[in-house]
């Protein structure tokens, strides 16, 4: 009997969140990979700095891999490279801008060599069986493209992050000639972004900000401050242009801002006007009504220009009565306090901010429900997989898709990890590999687990006491102390009295084991640790991490 091939769609993240988009797609031997993104620490995750897919599916499988496709060049979608181009050594293959910002994101890492093909959309490339066309989509960043990956089953379309906006700041309209031809020829699988499946209608277009901007740039009397994501480059140059029209010169603040800008100018993605943009220094000798500066901080980020601005933290800029601070993103889930908080000082500064999302100072890069509908009539899938979003998400585009006549048993709501396996016959959730989230901090990769979070947590709540005791070697008895040692768990000064008790019970404690012939050390720290944290808690109805150290000396 013949062996029957098999396609899979395996998703390493991305699904169920937003952020750390990477899928592997598979045929018997032979696999290509779209995008590998990171996400954001969530509030409960003290100390991380990024967080990854665990991507061991893909190396104990590199051999296999031909080659990886990235849509865009935002950080949920290229922030795992530095990482995963340790372990494997594969081809990249994305538009200009997209390669550059991998470069310089690589060049932080200190890797030196990849392997990279730029490509255009509407461009086609051949990686084994698998053929693949890059189709233009709009975005919030330039060079933005879905993909059609033609295999021997049938074509998968990945529409990567997208909207439908008639009027772009770029001529980079969806191509929805190119979605509409693959549809009318037939379509496997279907994967659509679902990020804002939760709202009505269509997405405003990019230009509407510009017109916003001007207006805003218009009335300012004083200086103006403008924060948005460094790599919505389109934004960057609508701020340029209304800048140039009120003759205000541009100074840009922010490492990531900067490097973006610079790299999208030497790509020629961003025109600056000659004499338009200057350094800080400079701006700070102007008038102030013409004097703008484009910055970062659009989410409330503790090290960011404009939260150390907000805070009189930052070493050259501060904010004065009259500035105009237009914050022109929306927060991400999670960061709505630490917005707030940034719009509030910022107001206690004498600034005027503008911020609703009613203002119309920004747009989503995103399609709404009707461009999702649009999608789909489009594409005309057998099978459909929401893809880039929470689980209500998912839920909310599948039933969407369910509406526009896509059979249940064809809708594949799946979690990272899952196979969705195509044969001549049907497709099925056929099984799961390896995956979940691999927790960054500093230069260590995944050596933060879950346990060490927890103590994390432990000691940011309650703190730690540390209580020290000497016992000699040969008799057995206590030499010196109990001490006692905390942190971040009560002011000793106050707490004497209780903290002597402490030191009471690790004593009793201490020689009721010995009598009992407890001579194992680690028996005896947790009689020490159980005893001292009832007494602790019994007292304080706190429970901070107790660290028993026992010193022996001859």
């Amino acid at each position: 009997m013949p062996k029957e091939h098999k396609l899979q769609i395996i998703p390493l993240g991305g699904l169920g969140e937003v952020g750390k988009n990477m899928t592997v797609i598979r045929y018997d031997n032979q696999m290509i990979m779209i995008d590998a993104g990171l996400a954001f620490p969530e509030d409960d995750m003290l100390g991380i700095d990024i967080v990854i897919p665990d991507y061991s599916y893909v190396v104990e499988n590199k051999d296999l891999l031909l080659g990886i496709l990235v849509t865009h060049g935002h950080e949920d979608h290229i922030g795992t490279l530095p990482y995963l181009l340790r372990d494997i050594d594969a081809p990249i293959f994305s538009t200009s801008l997209t390669l550059g910002l991998i470069q310089s994101k690589l060049k932080e890492s200190n890797i030196s060599s990849m392997k990279s093909t730029a490509i255009k959309p509407g461009d086609s490339i051949k990686l084994g069986i698998f053929k693949i066309d890059f189709i233009r989509v709009s975005h919030s960043i330039p060079d933005s493209v879905g993909l059609a990956i033609h295999t021997p089953l049938g074509v998968i379309v990945h529409t990567g992050d997208f909207k439908l906006d008639h009027t772009p700041v770029t001529n980079e309209i969806l191509d929805i000639y190119k979605f509409s031809e693959l549809g009318q020829k037939g379509v496997l699988c279907l994967m659509s972004d679902s990020t804002n499946v939760e709202r009505p209608g269509f997405t405003m277009s990019e230009r509407r900000v510009g017109q916003m901007f001007d207006e805003v740039f218009r009335n300012a009397k004083d200086r103006i401050i403008l924060a948005s994501f460094a790599s919505n480059v389109h934004r960057v140059q609508q701020v340029i242009a209304a800048a140039f029209k009120t003759n205000r010169k541009v100074a840009i603040v922010g490492r990531s801002m900067l490097n973006y800008a610079t790299i999208a100018a030497e790509l020629g993605y961003l025109t600056i006007p000659e004499g338009t943009l200057v350094d800080v220094e400079e701006l700070l000798q102007l008038p102030s009504n013409q004097a703008c500066i484009i910055t970062t901080g659009s989410q409330g980020e503790p090290m960011s220009a404009l939260t150390r601005m907000a805070m009189n933290d930052h070493k050259r800029l501060e904010i004065q009565p009259g500035d105009t601070v237009v914050i022109s993103a929306s927060p991400i889930p999670g960061n709505e306090k630490s917005v707030a908080r940034t719009i509030d000082q910022l107001f206690k500064l004498g600034a005027n901010v503008i911020y609703e999302s009613m203002s119309g100072v920004h747009v989503s890069g995103h399609a709404s429900q009707e461009e999702l509908k649009l999608m789909l009539n489009m594409v005309k899938p057998k099978y459909f997989i929401p893809v880039h979003g929470e689980y209500r998400m998912l839920i909310k585009h599948g039933q969407l898709a369910e509406q526009l006549g896509i059979a249940q048993e064809n809708i594949f709501v799946a979690e990272n990890g899952s196979v969705i396996e195509f044969t001549r016959h049907g497709a099925c959730v056929a099984g799961k590999v390896p995956s979940g989230r691999i927790l960054v901090d500093g230069l260590g990769v995944g050596d933060v687990g879950n346990i060490v979070l927890r103590d994390r947590k432990q000691l940011s709540q309650d703190g730690i006491l540390i209580a020290v005791i000497a016992l000699s070697r040969s008799s057995g008895e206590i030499v010196a102390g109990p001490d006692i040692v905390t942190r971040g768990f009560v002011y000793v000064r106050e707490s004497e009295s209780m903290l002597d008790e402490a030191k009471e019970k690790i004593r009793q404690t201490t020689e009721r084991c010995l009598e009992n012939g407890i001579i194992e050390w680690a028996l005896l720290k947790n009689q020490i640790r159980d005893t001292l944290g009832k007494h602790l808690y019994e007292k304080t109805r706190r429970r901070p991490m107790i660290l028993p150290i026992i010193q022996e000396v001859k």
